[in-house]
């Protein structure tokens, strides 16, 4: 190691302040993206200590333990190490504690400091911590863990001016060679003595407030009740279900208007005989990454909750809320929150499953995620809706087209709980669920600017993996459908002679036992990269123009072409339909293997046919037409 340079390393157990302190200290350097071969994200950053020395900066994700019982401990665990291909091993490692909650992290830094590398202990929140009254001895808390610790206020102008000092002076003897690494994967025995040996040293360096009564345990004492608490995540989530399907809206129909004009402008200015190039650039391109695109404010408002509810310190006490629930059909607690992701898409609720560490409850709730009602499925309930179930009430107050919608979203829900518990019986009837233990941070009022920095990366990310992969799969679709083109003189719609035709009028056989004709066929094709893109699709093959926009006029010709049947086993189709090919190639980057990706598309493509067939031949059954 040189003093021109050091490699220094955030370590510690989530929720506390970790990622706080790194934004402070590196401000505008942060750079975001995923370590090779996961998608497990990489934040790094720079700055400079008061002396001008140069400092590389590595957020590690949060852990309780070197154990790796998950991608994100596997990754802390690996760098710290040094066994991180293509990572250079820290420098210097800063444990951060919550200074109003050390029992677990001290236990981290006991298990840190076998591994021999030079390390600091950073005591973040100290300012909450004196204002409740908890007097911590420095100095007997530095002789009896042998290690240099630091306070910080993370949030503070001002707050890491002593880390920044002390790491100057480590890296004026930075000759000092680290030790020798003694750390072995800990056994339950070993996490237990180490806890206790913990405890030791905090009873004899910190001294708490004789009755603690704080804010937290006066709000907890409501939330965390067993009927009002789930009451209150009931509101929470109504209000978040508002904000995604209601006040994203505008947003979204400014994009969708400004693809559309984007698409017009195109086909304006485009000279005669360019056509072929025109549909390119309009059907294709424009169109495909349009079809992300306007689902990003429904994206960046369930983020926006999501973090908002994390960093108030929330979502914690909702999955222990959800434990019970969610025990029942074999999944884990914290795939509460993953699953509540999966509302607006299933590719963020996937990646919030890296949050559960035990790898079969992780699968699991991978498997399940794609089952939650997306937004991307709102357009075909919508269309198919409007043109079959009249805009009547129900016992006089009840609008019958919403009652429907919330049978949908009932429906996915139920077959998520269901799927879950199959896959436990069937697949994993040995295992023993993990217990569900977490640390219930203090509430604490969320940091504008890390909701603002956690916000933008996670919808970069998302543009980044679904844009790339629908807008490779609507070039293919529009290929599809414009080749080979119509012959001279030729009756009827151009796509009637197009691959995408003999697609669906080959697979139609295969589709007729569920009422499905070659046109839902071949809308089923592009309703693989996306489902929305169903709509269009079903525009372009019965020639209503328009797409999207003439949804209207779309429904009215579905309701005189389909039967109501055929209406109701497509949408049963959807509930289960298999899912797009964005969050297929997620699974598959998530679980590290192109197996599960394919075990979730065949299981989804079953169960959805076999709803559809149950669905159709009893509608039949039953008269309806």
């Amino acid at each position: 190691m040189t003093t021109a340079s050091l490699r220094l390393a955030l370590v510690g157990a989530p929720n506390t302040g970790k990622t706080s302190l790194f934004n402070r200290l590196t401000g505008s350097t942060q750079k975001v993206a995923n370590y090779p071969g996961v998608t497990v994200e990489r934040k790094s950053g720079s700055f400079s200590t008061p002396e001008g020395r140069s400092v590389t900066v590595l957020d590690l994700p949060g852990t309780y333990s070197l154990r790796g019982r998950s991608p994100d401990e596997e990754i802390t665990r690996d760098i710290v190490l040094g066994r991180f291909a293509g990572e250079a091993m820290p420098d210097l490692v800063l444990c951060i504690a919550d200074a109003t909650n050390l029992r677990l992290t001290l236990r981290l830094v006991l298990e840190l400091k076998r591994v021999g590398r030079p390390m600091m202990l950073v005591l973040n929140m100290i300012d909450i911590a004196k204002r409740r009254g908890v007097d911590i001895d420095l100095d007997r808390m530095s002789q009896e863990l042998g290690l240099p610790i630091v306070t910080s206020v993370a949030v503070r102008k001002g707050g890491v001016d002593e880390l920044l000092k002390r790491t100057d002076e480590f890296m004026a003897r930075s000759h000092e060679a680290p030790q020798a690494s003694q750390w072995a994967t800990p056994t339950v025995a070993d996490l237990k003595a180490a806890q206790r040996e913990a405890d030791r040293i905090i009873a004899a360096s910190v001294t708490l407030p004789a009755k603690p009564d704080t804010l937290t345990t006066r709000i907890d004492a409501v939330v965390l009740h067993p009927v009002a608490g789930l009451v209150i995540l009931a509101l929470i989530l109504f209000v978040m279900f508002q904000a995604v399907f209601s006040w994203a809206q505008p947003a979204m129909d400014l994009l969708s208007d400004s693809f559309s004009a984007l698409g017009q402008l195109i086909h304006d200015v485009m000279p005669e005989g360019w056509g072929l190039l025109q549909s390119f650039l309009q059907n294709g391109l424009i169109s495909g990454v349009g079809s992300v695109i306007v689902f990003l404010p429904q994206i960046i408002m369930i983020f926006l909750f999501i973090l908002l509810l994390e960093d108030f310190g929330y979502m914690a006490r909702a999955a222990f809320l959800m434990d019970r629930i969610m025990g029942g059909a074999g999944l884990h607690g914290r795939a509460f929150i993953p699953l509540l992701s999966s509302f607006a898409c299933a590719i963020p609720g996937i990646m919030a499953t890296r949050v559960i560490d035990n790898r079969r409850d992780r699968l699991t709730t991978i498997l399940i995620a794609p089952l939650m009602t997306c937004s991307a499925r709102i357009p075909v309930y919508t269309l198919i809706i409007s043109a079959f179930v009249p805009a009547t009430s129900v016992w006089g107050w009840i609008n019958l087209q919403g009652l429907v919608m919330f049978g949908l979203y009932a429906a996915g829900i139920i077959s998520a709980l269901s799927v879950s518990a199959i896959a436990k019986f069937l697949l994993w009837r040995d295992h023993a669920p993990a217990p569900f233990m977490l640390e219930l941070p203090d509430y604490k009022v969320p940091r504008l600017n890390s909701i603002a920095i956690g916000v933008y990366t996670r919808a970069k990310m998302f543009l980044y993996r679904a844009g790339t992969t629908i807008l490779s799969m609507m070039v293919l679709i529009w290929f599809l459908a414009s080749f080979p083109t119509a012959p001279v003189g030729a009756a009827g719609p151009a796509i009637n002679y197009s691959f995408a035709a003999m697609i669906g009028h080959a697979i139609e056989p295969l589709l007729a036992p569920i009422g499905f004709n070659w046109q839902i066929a071949v809308a089923l094709i592009p309703g693989m990269a996306a489902r929305e893109v169903a709509v269009a699709a079903l525009g372009t093959v019965y020639s209503i123009e328009g797409g999207k926009e003439a949804a209207d006029a779309i429904g009215q010709v579905l309701a005189q072409k389909w039967t109501l049947a055929t209406a109701l086993s497509l949408l049963v189709w959807y509930i289960f339909a298999p899912q797009c090919a964005s969050t297929l190639a997620v699974i598959r980057r998530e679980t590290g293997s192109s197996i599960w990706m394919v075990v979730t598309f065949v299981y989804m493509l079953v169960l959805a046919y076999a709803a559809s067939f149950l669905t159709f031949n009893l509608a039949r059954a039953m008269g309806i037409s």
